[in-house]
Order: C-alpha cells, then structure tokens, then sequence
C-alpha cells in the first residue's frame, strides 16, 4: 500500500468514526445543557461551593463567574507549582520559578497549555494531575458553558437570560467531560499509554552515561488532553513520546478525541436553536476547511524536492516513523485547527509551506472545528460578519435565526475577531524591535521569524503548540506569551457573552421571502470565504515575511 493511499484511508476512518457518533453526543451534551434536573454528585458541588444552580443569569453575572472561577484557578494552580518542592508525590522536584509559574498557570486554565518546561524535568504527580490534569477538565468545560450560553442567546427571547454558568460548568464536567475521558483512558492503556504513580527509574546504561524515565498517570492526563482540545503533554516530546503515543492506532484514536466534542457541538447548536440544518451548515463550513486543508499539508509534505526527499518518501523530518507522512500531517491540522497545540512531530521541521499551514490553521481563528466550545461560538460569530457582508449587498437589514444583527451587535462580533489578531501582531512587532528576545532564535531570517510569529500566534489565540527551535524559557517569553493567553482568552469571551446577552434580548423576527437562507450551502460558500479573506487580510503580510518566504525561497 503507498503511503499517500494509506493518508487517505486513514482521513477516511476519522470522517467514519466521527459521522457514527456526531448525532448520539451531540444530542445528549443537548440534552446535558437543556435538562433542569440536577443529580446527586452535581448537588453535593453546588453545596460544597454555596452556589444555586437554578438561579437565571444575565451576561453580566454570567461573565462574572467565568473570570471568577478563572482567576482563582490562576492563583490555585500557580501557588500549587510554587510549592512542589515541599508537597508529596514531587518526585524530588523543585519548586516552579515564579515567571514560569505564572506562564503555566495562565497557560493550562486558558485552555492553551504552552509549556516552556520539560514535563518530565520540572512536575511531580501532585502538581501533573492535582492541577494540570484537574485544569484540562474544567478549563474545556468553560468554553464550552461559554458557547451554550450564546446559543442560549439565539433561541432565547426578550429575557435576556443565557442559563447558570455554574450549573454549566459542572455538567459539562460530570456529564461530558469524565464519562468520555474514562472510557477513552482505558482504550489508551489498551493500546499501550502507562498509566501509573512510579517514581524516577533508569532504563538502561549507555556510552558516558545513562537514561532515566519517571512514570506517571499519563493515559488519564493524555485523553483528556485531547477531548478538552488542551495540548499539555506530560513529557516534552509531547504525543510523539511512545508513553503518549505508542503506534498508529493510538494516534488516529487520539486525532479521534480531538474532532469530536467541537464536530458534535454543532448539532448540539442545531438542537437548541430548534432546526437542525442550521447545525449541518456550520458542520458544512468546517468540515470543508479541515478537509482542504488536510490535503494541503498531506500534499506539501509529500512533495520530492532532491534525492533526500525521494528516499524518505517525503518531508519524514522531525517526524516519527511510526506515524510517517500521514499520520503526523493529519495531527498538525487537526491540532492547530482545534486549540489543542498538542504534536507528535516538529512543525518547524515541516516544509516552508507545511510550517505555514499550521499557522494559518491557528490565525483562522482555530473554528475548523476549532476548541471545545471556542470553535462553536467563533464560528458563529464569523457567521453573523458573514450575514452582515449578505445584508449590505442586497440593501436589507441582517437577521441570524430571527435575530437582527444590528450596530451592537456588530460592533460587538467585530472586536472579538480583531482582539486576537491585535495580540498577535503587536507581542511579535515587540519581540523583534527589542535586543533581547531574538537571541532566543535558533534560526536567523525568515525561519526564525516563523518561530516568534509561531509562538505568539499560538499563544493568543490559546493553542500551545510550539514550532520549535525558540528558548521561550526567559523572563521575556514567559510573562509576554502568559498575557497573550489570558488576553486571547478572556477578553473574547467578554464580547462573546455580551453578544450572547443582546440577542437574548430581542424578540425573534420572522422568516420572509426576503431572508438569508443561513441553513443552504450557499451560506457555507459564504461563510467559508468570509473566514478565509477577513484571516488572509490580517496576517498574510506577517505570513509573508515567515513561511511564505521561506516556502517560495526553497
């Protein structure tokens, strides 16, 4: 079988796979959302923190608690790391220095799991499942609460209410998140991921020296890892490391639990929203992205250029050999079109143009299918700019789902898509007018300008991969990257719910002979190119002085 024929096999069993259980999930993490009920462990957590679940909330109170509950997770996980060295379970580790500290924390409860650290180094099993694993779970489960309540916003009418975040977030924990995760860990222990609390422990002697491993609950950290779109890998080599990510099998399950909360939210959104071919649309639009642009990466890194590349087959560098060509292409699109940021291969050993495309999946908006909820609501939001551009072309006043999109409402979706690019630009601008932070470059020129625009592009927008060859360990990196993240996190989501709380106001309209049919494959046309020119406008003259010129110039 040729390697290409096998790519596509294996496209092919995700498109399966994922299509088997897009209605069943998608139904019940509706179900999940629209319940009143309330079990016995989810009573006994409102208790335990004083919280009413049934309470109705505004987007006042309902952002409120997001950046409560985010910030003193912050604080948690960050005097957890200062602490290691005198916790038990440390392994013999020291405590996190405090810029590092900052950086990890703000990192795993953005949902971003940048890691400037070697997991295996510097984290204990205290701190690895007490508080990054812990931060997987429930950091997945705000963006998710995040997007439920701006569905909530569409399908509501005149009450302005958008649900109970507490209420969300603990059902999206109990109810989605572990049920999942559980089932997940043990197919990954099946295939061959440790799981287990054993201490530091040499594998063998070699020439001047020996290697040591230290064990750890990696199975139950690795799927979550990638169910909650979170990236963090327990060891540095990340989903490359056999501990992770033993064979093919693993790996295609583990692109699997990637997809398939941010695919099935849509028919969750379809569900709500009470038509079902508004949810097919949005699956519509970012199926197509995903699939084109898996093909893409598939067909630069296959690309001959010299007699390296013939006898390899392709581009295998910074790849794994067990994976190969495929195998890792199909990985770097789903986890940089997602806001996971996990790998198992080096992006800055991809092509030019390879390199180029994970960036671009990231600069998109990562809404293809994009994170655990994040993918949802940026899609809608990008979808009510696409109504907008419908409505000025055909003279008429923009309405999504009966709702009108009117000065605020614009106003409000267009500073979500300009906070994240702003972030970008302007951190990477910094970094590379200053003295300082491009001596943590590995390459000169366009290359390594890739790695600066890759860090911060991975950082705002929440993702957490890295392109590698860039020592982001420093003061610099650690506190500038750190606010990227909490900014690209937090301050969308403040337009997001506010967007949410203006359209739960409205009375909806409606439908005439003069509507956008929003469910038709015309508006995923639209959609699709709205999202494509508004990113190309953005970023390609960054995008220009990086991987493209680097692609072209090779």
């Amino acid at each position: 079988m040729s390697p290409v024929l096998a790519g596509v096999l294996q496209v092919l069993a995700l498109v399966v796979a994922l299509g088997l259980v897009y209605r069943p999930l998608g139904d019940h993490m509706a179900r999940v959302y629209s319940s009143e009920k309330h079990l016995r462990i989810e009573k006994w957590i409102y208790r335990a923190v004083g919280v009413d679940p049934n309470t109705r909330m505004r987007w006042p109170a309902y952002l409120r608690g997001v950046l409560a509950f985010s910030a003193v997770s912050v604080l948690f996980l960050y005097l957890l790391q200062r602490l290691q060295g005198s916790l038990p379970g440390s392994l013999g580790f020291v405590s996190i220095d405090p810029d590092q500290a900052f950086n990890t924390a703000a990192s795993f409860v953005a949902n971003t799991n940048w890691q400037s650290y070697y997991g295996e180094q510097a984290m204990g099993h205290v701190v690895q499942t007490g508080g990054l694993a812990v931060q997987n779970f429930v950091s997945a489960a705000v963006g998710i609460a995040v997007a439920v309540a701006l569905v909530r916003g569409f399908a509501g009418s005149r009450t302005g209410e958008l649900g109970n975040f507490w209420a969300d977030l603990v059902r999206g924990t109990v109810r989605i998140l572990l049920p999942i995760a559980v089932v997940g860990a043990l197919v990954l222990v099946a295939c061959g991921v440790i799981q287990n609390f054993s201490g530091i422990h040499e594998v063998g002697q070699f020439t001047g020296g020996s290697q040591q491993w230290n064990g750890g609950a990696v199975a139950s950290q690795e799927v979550i890892k990638e169910l909650g779109t979170n990236g963090g890998g327990y060891f540095n080599a990340n989903s490359s490391h056999p501990f992770e990510n033993p064979n093919g099998l693993s790996n295609l399950f583990e692109i699997f639990l990637i997809l398939v909360i941010p695919f099935a939210l849509t028919r969750t959104f379809g569900r709500m929203v009470g038509s079902l071919k508004q949810g097919y649309a949005i699956l519509g639009t970012m199926a197509t992205i995903w699939l084109g642009f898996t093909a893409l990466m598939m067909w630069t890194e296959y690309a001959h250029h010299g007699p390296a590349f013939d006898i390899a087959g392709g581009a295998m560098e910074g790849k794994e050999t067990r994976f190969g060509i495929a195998g890792s292409s199909i990985f770097a699109v789903a986890t940089t079109l997602t806001s996971t940021g996990a790998v198992n291969s080096f992006h800055s050993s991809y092509t030019g143009l390879g390199g180029g495309i994970t960036m671009l999946g990231m600069q998109l908006g990562e809404i293809a299918p994009g994170g655990v909820g994040s993918g949802l609501y940026g899609m809608l939001v990008m979808a009510v700019i696409a109504v907008f551009i419908a409505g000025l072309m055909v003279g008429r006043t923009p309405e999504y789902l009966g709702k009108k999109i009117g000065t605020r409402e614009i106003k409000l979706a267009a500073c979500y898509i300009l906070i994240t690019p702003a972030l970008v630009l302007c951190f990477t601008a910094a970094a590379m007018a200053l003295p300082t932070p491009p001596h943590s470059m590995l390459n000169s020129g366009a290359h390594g300008f890739s790695e600066v625009l890759y860090a911060y592009t991975s950082g705002a927008n929440n993702n957490g991969s890295a392109f590698a060859g860039l020592n982001a360990d420093t003061q610099w990196f650690n506190t500038t990257i750190g606010l990227a993240m909490l900014l690209g996190r937090f301050l969308p989501m403040v337009f997001i719910l506010a967007l949410a709380g203006s359209l739960a106001e409205q009375k909806p309209v409606p439908a005439t002979v003069g509507t956008l049919g929003t469910h038709k494959p015309l508006f995923s046309g639209l959609l699709a190119g709205t999202i494509l020119i508004i990113a190309g406008l953005t970023y390609f003259p960054a995008l220009a002085l990086g991987p493209l010129a680097e692609g072209l110039a090779s």
